[in-house]
């Protein structure tokens, strides 16, 4: 199983990094720009996004594959 990506916020840039991974796959200079390479990234994982705030709370989770078929929404 591959680990999920999350975006998060260090030393004032925005990175992206798969779960269980030493070092950070993409850096940007901007959330939105983080966000939209994270989102590419998970959806060709087939794996959850965690965005993180700036504090590192988690701001939204997005699930590209493997959700459960049986829940409405």
């Amino acid at each position: 199983m591959q680990g999920d990506v999350e975006t998060y916020c260090e030393n004032g840039q925005w990175k992206n990094k798969v779960e269980g991974g030493e070092r950070a796959t993409s850096t940007h200079g901007t959330k939105e720009e983080a966000v939209e390479a994270g989102r590419e990234m998970a959806k060709e994982r087939k794996v959850e996004h965690v965005i993180r705030n700036q504090d590192g709370t988690i701001a939204e989770k997005h699930s590209y594959g493997h959700d459960p078929r049986d829940i409405p929404g």
